[in-house]
């Protein structure tokens, strides 16, 4: 059995943490009085550093105290988080992330620089080592109840998290004189009882007149894993106090409601219950089964819905036998077909539809929400804002948007590049936007949307646009196109995309260098994607990146050329046509006339080189990448296919027209043809027979 290493399972943890503090910090740049926000960063602060004791990570359990500290007047509403502020925070999320990734890779005294900034900003005059002191509790002058009836009901796994309810209870005292009952009625027999799991439930009668954010304070870190019910405490005189864990010593816990000692029941009545009814457990061993905690690697959202975290090694090789199987099914399919036995086909269709249904299932468990990628550019937007002093909004929607895992680490860096250029070259500086009439903050919309068996990824910027007569110069003084060549606006743009080149006046850190937006373009090439530009002067740019689902199985088109067969993917598909004997003989110029609108084609006899005499009804079928619409001239198009890709070998790493093979039912191999090659190809020839016209 394949067990992970505890400190693995903590680095994963944090990584989610990671990304809800960061977030919180991110949020409450724009809404300081937000005390949720701030109650969100505590949480996963105090969560970090109890799992880092835990799991042995010392300097990540001192540091983050130290922050906790430091950060402790923002939460007691003493100051208001400013920009500065959270950019320093941002900093120790940082610097806490390496002590738990990279540990030696980290310094103490970038740590300790840190804290010096963070109390500098708060004005903390607290030693670095102090404890953080227990917040002072406000009493609302409004508040006339003499104090509250507590009902505290657990979740059975909160020990295993490292929280301990005695240390909850013992911070309630210090508010006032505070005495415990506890409640039994959950507490299975000896023989069903798991020794880390919590049964107890407690009744607490407070005699403070505080106000019930005091009490909301106390359980923070714990609000997700218990149940507070709370009630406003009539008029009464408190008793003597009693030290809680004196009563509790003196409290003998009985296994049944009915055994407790009288003396403790009068000690301590139970005040009537709240808006809320407890929920009693149910005697039956069912109930208790149910209510066991859940495992320590399964979660459950928003909506209840059990989750289980898998190894994406797993996922991989899960999707490999898949694809194995998808294979050895149309080789069934293909022997079944040519065969005469009704009770194999019969076989052969049961077995394609469930390698069908489990090929959807294995697909949909490798599709993560795009949300997941999205949220990393936050930092990215913020931090070259700041760098640039360029106020920038960003804004993001269709987070829900599902692609597949490994599609979304393929794009994380073709994004970076696109936000970065949109800040530092599409969003003008603040003087230029307020003589153009703009507002001073600029706009960087990131959005994501299914639009058949693609997903769209636009990133759009409310800047100057490009300056297209600066591009054609570049081009020109590079030697890319002759001075004075007829070239549409969008031609013009396409050299963005050219190895080398750039438009900025200056290198800096962020660009210049021109080798960004050609990796852009190469990345999602290989992802079998397209890239579209476009822009308006003075108001922007707009781009969108056409993916695919899926790297791993697509619906492809099986065509013939010669004796040799190919996968066109079906995603790029828009048409198939009959090759007329008109258009047959209009060798010279390679155009078709489909409803009135010429249209390019390529015939894959010349390209691939196959000999022989070709068919005499060849098919044209029309691809397209954006708004350019290429022909494929084929022999025959046999019918669709469903394609398990293989990578190409390194020997073939030269072959651009080709972006993969797949196995066919018959145990032939077929080629995939890469379409945006084939398109780049088709327009090359236009502009040769264009030149040679003119």
């Amino acid at each position: 059995m394949n067990v992970m290493d505890p400190t693995e399972v903590f680095r994963q943890e944090a990584a989610e943490l990671f990304e809800v503090l960061e977030g919180a910090l991110l949020d409450l740049g724009q809404r300081p009085d937000d005390r949720e926000l701030v109650d969100s960063a505590f949480r996963a602060l105090h969560t970090i550093k109890g799992s880092g004791a835990m799991f042995g990570f010392d300097k990540v359990a001192s540091f983050t105290h130290e922050f906790e500290t430091a950060f402790d007047r923002v939460r007691k509403g003493e100051i208001k988080p400013t920009q500065e502020l959270i950019s320093v925070a941002l900093a120790a999320k940082d610097y806490i992330r390496a002590l738990i990734e990279e540990p030696q890779s980290t310094d103490d005294i970038i740590g300790e620089a840190i804290l010096d900034d963070l109390k500098r900003f708060v004005g903390a005059d607290v030693p670095a080592s102090a404890a953080p002191a227990a917040a002072p509790v406000e009493v609302q002058a409004e508040s006339k109840q003499a104090g509250w009836q507590l009902h505290l009901e657990f979740e059975t796994h909160i020990l295993r998290n490292g929280s301990n309810p005695l240390d909850l209870l013992e911070d309630l005292a210090k508010i006032g004189p505070c005495f415990v009952v506890p409640v039994t009625d959950g507490v299975p027999y000896l023989d069903e009882m798991e020794p880390e799991d919590c049964y107890l439930k407690w009744d607490v009668t407070l005699h403070a007149a505080c106000d019930k954010a005091a009490i909301d304070d106390v359980f923070m870190f714990v609000q997700d894993e218990m149940k507070l019910t709370l009630s406003p405490l009539e008029h009464a005189e408190a008793p003597a106090p009693l030290p809680l864990f004196q009563l509790l010593e003196e409290e003998q816990i009985p296994l049944q409601p009915a055994e407790m000692p009288a003396p403790a029941a009068e000690a301590a009545p139970v005040a009537p219950v709240a808006s809320e009814p407890v929920k009693q457990a149910a005697s039956q061993p069912e109930a208790k089964r149910e209510a066991a905690p859940r495992r320590e690697d399964a979660k459950r959202d928003d909506r209840g819905i059990a989750t289980v975290r898998v190894q994406a090694e797993r996922l991989d090789e899960l999707m490999d036998r898949v694809g194995e199987l998808v294979i050895a099914q149309a080789r069934l399919t293909q022997l079944a077909s040519a065969g005469s036995d009704l009770s194999i086909k019969m076989i052969a269709e049961e077995i394609e539809r469930l390698a069908s249904s489990l090929r959807d299932t294995t697909m949909g468990a490798r599709m993560v929400p795009i949300g997941s990628l999205f949220g990393r550019f936050r930092r990215l937007v913020h931090d070259l804002s700041r760098d640039l002093s360029k106020p920038v909004e960003f804004v993001t929607a269709g987070e829900d948007t599902e692609l597949d895992k490994t599609m979304i680490e393929c794009l994380a860096d073709p994004l970076v590049h696109l936000i970065r250029n949109a800040i530092d070259h599409g969003i003008e500086d603040t003087a230029a936007r307020t003589a153009a009439g703009k507002t001073e903050q600029g706009r960087i919309e990131l959005q994501a949307v299914h639009s058949g068996a693609q997903v769209l990824v636009t990133v759009k910027d409310n800047g100057g646009g490009l300056n297209t007569a600066r591009i054609r110069a570049k081009a020109e003084e590079q030697g890319l196109i002759a001075p004075g060549a007829a070239l549409s606006d969008h031609e013009i743009h396409q050299f963005l995309f050219h190895p080398g080149f750039s438009t900025a006046q200056t290198i800096s850190a962020l660009s210049g260098r021109g080798v960004g937006m050609d990796v852009v373009k190469r990345t999602i090439e290989n992802m079998r994607g397209t890239i579209d530009l476009s822009t308006r002067p003075g108001q922007g740019t707009t781009v969108t990146l056409r993916l695919p689902l899926t790297l791993a199985i697509i619906e492809g088109l099986l065509i013939r050329v010669g004796e040799g067969r190919y996968i066109i993917p079906l995603s790029a598909v828009e048409e198939c046509i009959e090759l007329t004997a008109e258009d047959d003989r209009s060798r010279g110029r390679n155009f078709l006339n489909v409803r009135g609108k010429l249209v390019p084609f390529l015939r894959l006899r010349q390209i691939l080189t196959v000999s022989g005499t070709p068919d005499q009804h060849q098919k044209t079928i029309i691809i397209s990448t954006g708004e350019t619409h290429v022909g494929l001239v084929a022999d025959q198009i046999i019918g669709n296919h469903q394609t398990v890709i293989k990578s190409l070998s390194k020997l073939h790493s030269d072959v651009t027209i080709f972006s993969g093979a797949t196995i066919l039912g018959d145990g032939t191999a077929a080629l995939i043809l890469d379409v945006a090659q084939l398109v780049a190809l088709a327009q090359s020839q236009t502009e040769k027979h264009i030149s040679e016209a003119a």
